[in-house]
């Protein structure tokens, strides 16, 4: 496990408003230099492809994916769907080697996000229109094939940024209804049966080790605030949890206290941007510095937090975005005050 930055930083989650990934990459970066983690964004308005289950479909290894009305399906064969995704994404990747190369102090780090395997099987569907999550094997395939996969992806990027940092965010949106058994099937009548939390920890475990080894250097997996699978997702071996802390309850602040004081690491998502004023620095400052004096964490020990938005920024303005970001580096700076 790496050992933690020995200061709180910021980063955002991945979707970013707009369809110009020039913009967006000058932005991100800009914003988020040293010691701050900038991100490869995915931009949804550009339309099919660039949405993050398609994105991270184009990196299947031997499955290919095209869209129909009810959203990505499994197919024998690569289609325009299929590579007007890779094209978005390639397209992307240069962008940043060209914005990266420029500048005069590069980021040291550099994040990728990735739709995880569980989400994956959720979001894509069998030539039937059922989704991949009904089969048992469907699932396995889908987790080896995204094992299989990432490795040049990661390569890429690597290259594009030479000697930065690679970390990884896994996002599993769907995590805790795929746990529950509360994904619907094709026709909304019942719902698919629950998936073993044995599988998904060895889904995580499978696609955490391919991260490693192509070299990934940290692997986050985000999951929403509710029914979080804390203990799940650190026992398959993800370097920490991101997660939005608005909801959080106090005995999963205890969780998650358990969590740092065995050295993982939090992503907390302490700025709250759903509402249509951005929150104070102080108010989300609060939000985290309050349930850590409460658990009797040490105040150094904010040193191992990143920030992040509460979600992701696709659906504001690039100018709104900004903002955000400009806002989510003052939250840490003053948690960074509390710490030292």
């Amino acid at each position: 496990m790496q050992a933690p930055p020995a200061e709180v930083t910021a980063t955002a989650l991945g979707p970013w408003p707009g369809e110009d990934p020039l913009e967006a990459a000058r932005i991100i970066r800009g914003e988020l230099g040293r010691p701050h983690l900038p991100f490869l964004p995915e931009l949804p308005a550009r339309g099919i492809g660039s949405d993050a289950l398609g994105r991270t479909a184009c990196l299947l290894e031997e499955l290919a994916v095209d869209v129909q009305p009810y959203g990505w399906r499994l197919v024998d064969r690569p289609g325009k769907d299929f590579q007007r995704a890779a094209s978005a994404l390639s397209t992307d990747i240069n962008i940043l080697a060209d914005v990266a190369g420029a500048e005069d102090v590069p980021a040291a780090d550099i994040k990728l996000q990735l739709v995880g395997p569980l989400s994956l099987a959720a979001g894509l569907h069998l030539h039937n229109g059922e989704r991949a999550l009904l089969d048992h094997g469907a699932r396995r395939d889908l987790a080896e094939s995204l094992a299989a996969g990432v490795g040049s992806h990661l390569a890429r990027v690597a290259a594009a940024v030479p000697g930065a940092r690679l970390v990884v965010q896994l996002d599993e949106p769907d995590i805790a209804a795929v746990l529950a058994g509360a994904i619907p099937t094709a026709s909304g009548y019942r719902t698919l049966r629950a998936v073993p939390e044995s599988e998904a920890r060895e889904a995580w475990r499978l696609v955490t080790a391919a991260l490693r080894e192509a070299g990934a250097a940290e692997v986050v997996v985000a999951v929403p605030e509710i029914e979080a699978p804390f203990g799940q997702v650190l026992s398959a071996g993800a370097d920490g949890i991101a997660v939005p802390v608005r909801a959080l309850t106090f005995r999963q602040w205890e969780q998650l206290a358990g969590a740092v004081e065995a050295g993982h690491r939090l992503w907390l998502g302490a700025l709250d941007v759903s509402g249509p004023q951005l929150q104070s620095t102080a108010a989300a400052v609060d939000s985290v510095w309050r349930p850590w004096r409460e658990l009797g964490l040490s105040a150094s020990g904010l040193a191992s937090l990143r920030v992040t938005p509460s979600a992701g920024l696709a659906g504001h303005t690039p100018a709104q975005a900004t903002a955000v970001l400009r806002r989510l580096t003052q939250v840490a700076d003053g948690l960074n005050q509390l710490a030292h």
